[in-house]
């Protein structure tokens, strides 16, 4: 049976996408999470939802249209695997959660992506558990152009707690983090 340890708490972490970076540049930041997961006790963070913030240039206020000067695609991944440079496939056991923004420049539309992955996982029951020492944040931008005239922001906003583990549930976390999909 699994409880709650703590109530809910928000963490976070931030990318850049700079200046001149080129269609397909990928940035990656690392969540360092070790102090709040315990296998001695089988504590681990039970993630309840994930969240991308999308923000443009150094103030934090710009337009996306300002980003690039043709159209492009933002994408982000939060795995607690570290995939290096890379994005996993969906199937792949330790993706977190993913999204994606599309903006069309010309006529200044921006629009969720394709990707409806279940970042919002409800009750402590249906959470994503994480029993590794650090979650991965991984976000690229893919177009036509580079990023031209501002930086690109990819913020994770994770809704989290701490949560005990049965021995045998904690064990299984631990094997299926380390039994990555292809």
């Amino acid at each position: 049976m699994t409880t709650s340890k703590t109530s809910s708490f928000y963490l976070t972490e931030t990318v850049k996408l700079d200046v001149g970076s080129a269609s397909g540049s990928i940035a990656q930041g690392t969540m360092d999470i070790g102090g709040l997961v315990n296998i001695a006790s089988s504590e681990a963070l039970a993630v309840e939802q994930v969240d991308f913030i999308w923000q443009v240039g150094d103030a934090y206020n710009g337009g996306l249209d300002s980003v690039a000067a043709t159209n492009y695609t933002a994408l982000a991944q939060l795995t607690d695997s570290n995939p290096g440079t890379a994005f996993v496939r969906a199937d792949d056991s330790n993706l977190i959660g993913s999204g994606g923004l599309n903006v069309d420049v010309p006529n200044n539309l921006s629009s969720a992506d394709q990707d409806f992955f279940p970042d919002n996982f409800g009750k402590l029951s249906e959470a994503f558990f994480a029993v590794n020492d650090n979650l991965y944040l991984v976000a690229n931008i893919v177009g036509n152009t580079a990023v031209t005239t501002t930086s690109l922001y990819c913020t994770v906003r994770i809704k989290a707690r701490i949560a005990k583990l049965s021995k045998q549930d904690w064990m299984a976390l631990a094997i299926t983090s380390t039994a990555n999909s292809d």
